[in-house]
């Protein structure tokens, strides 16, 4: 039950961080951004580390590492521009890091 409360937790805040993506979309290089990404990755990484806690020893390792260095770059990226607007490099490695790790997450 546990797990299953945080997965739906860890799934939710996912949804929320590409839904901060899409929306930016047409003025990702003009607005200035908050703070909701940066608590999303954040919860992100934390909620994934539980998961793997709960899961342990039984881990796909396989999956694990990568989606985590994926969302350890996303939080960097969100932190370094922090109150700033992105860059198109910035902007676009986000989305790609973010749909990336979501393949990896529902690949068997």
């Amino acid at each position: 039950m546990l797990f299953s409360i945080i997965l739906l937790l860890h799934f939710g805040c996912f949804l929320g961080y590409l839904a901060i993506l899409v929306t930016q979309r047409s003025d990702y290089h003009t607005k200035i951004r908050d703070h909701k990404g940066l608590i999303l990755g954040i919860v992100l990484l934390v909620t994934g580390i539980i998961l793997v806690a709960l899961k342990y020893p039984q881990v796909n390792y396989y999956k694990v590492v990568p989606k985590t260095g994926m969302f350890l770059l996303v939080t960097l990226i969100n932190i370094r521009f922090t109150n700033k607007p992105f860059t198109k490099t910035a902007y676009y490695a986000l989305v790609g890091l973010t749909l990336a790790a979501a393949c990896i997450a529902v690949w068997h």
